[in-house]
């Protein structure tokens, strides 16, 4: 049976569609998969970058509210305080993906990071 793959993105201001495409690439390579969808925090919305490589890989782009962020803080592996004290959250990407693969979502792929970006994948039943 076939699950959706979500990547959960976190990202800087200004960060290039390049970027993002290259580390989606190399989580979906990690599982051996496709991505079905990005999902990024909502305060990130209209970011050329993140516009762009969804736009590339032919995915929706999903944006997940401050509120679904929160909630899903206690089922990531992965936390920063110095994320925290940005953007009022240790997880971002972990996070991103989780609430967008739904209740019975699972982590498969923790954050893994470059220069500009972090992505998480999980997977939606």
């Amino acid at each position: 049976m076939s699950h959706e793959l979500i990547a959960g993105l976190g990202l800087r201001r200004g960060c290039k569609a390049a970027e993002i495409l290259a580390l989606v690439q190399q989580a979906g390579t990690a599982v051996g998969r496709p991505i079905s969808a990005l999902a990024a925090p909502a305060f990130r919305r209209g970011e050329p970058g993140l516009v762009q490589a969804a736009a590339y890989l032919q995915v929706d782009l999903l944006m997940i509210d401050d509120h679904a962020l929160h909630a899903m803080q206690p089922r990531c592996v992965t936390h920063s305080t110095l994320v925290e004290r940005a953007v009022g959250h240790s997880s971002v990407a972990e996070a991103s993906a989780l609430a967008a693969a739904g209740p019975r979502g699972r982590l498969i792929l923790p954050r893994i990071k470059s220069r500009g970006a972090t992505c998480a994948l999980a997977e939606m039943p």
